[in-house]
């Protein structure tokens, strides 16, 4: 037979697990982000041009290459960097370059930023560069938006949707 004391034993350790649990659980309280301010989530994912462009092979390249490699076009496959800038009533809060994802960097970026803002109106104007241009965007959007404390505003980018969606959550 099990001496009693082995059960009482297990009674408190268990007990202590539980409490410490159920404490754990609930406490300490944990805040994401200051509630008098709003979140700003910039969210999406999109592939850029190309490095260079396709070329055609000439005829004696073609002649070259094994019967089953024999394509018109040459094509490589890796991408530009993608270039990101967002200012907020004239103040830059984001100027980043994202690189391509992939073995070949070929892939499509994907883009996560998450940003605090002070609550109230703010004119955001959001610009990105997607090609081989040294200096400017190719795609650039201005909204004057409220944000009130604890409210969510996403900016999304569709290029087949005319480009930067602002989407205010409640």
């Amino acid at each position: 037979m099990i001496d009693p004391k082995y059960w009482l034993g297990q009674i408190i350790a268990f007990s202590l697990f539980a409490a410490a649990l159920g404490y754990f659980s609930s406490s300490p309280s944990y805040t994401y982000h200051d509630p008098g301010l709003g979140l700003l989530m910039i969210s999406f994912s999109h592939s850029s041009e190309r490095k260079e462009e396709c070329r055609e092979f000439t005829q004696k390249e073609l002649n070259n290459l094994a019967p089953n490699m024999r394509r018109p076009l040459d094509c490589p496959r890796e991408r530009v960097a993608l270039h990101l800038e967002l200012i907020m009533d004239g103040d830059v809060l984001l100027e980043k370059a994202y690189q391509p994802t992939g073995l070949t960097s070929d892939g499509a970026v994907s883009v996560y930023e998450s940003i605090p803002v002070a609550a109230g109106e703010h004119e955001f104007r959001i610009s990105l560069r997607d090609s081989k241009r040294e200096s400017g965007f190719d795609f650039s959007k201005t909204r004057l938006l409220n944000l009130k404390p604890r409210q969510l505003l996403v900016i999304d980018f569709r290029e087949e949707l005319d480009g930067f969606i602002f989407k205010k959550g409640e």
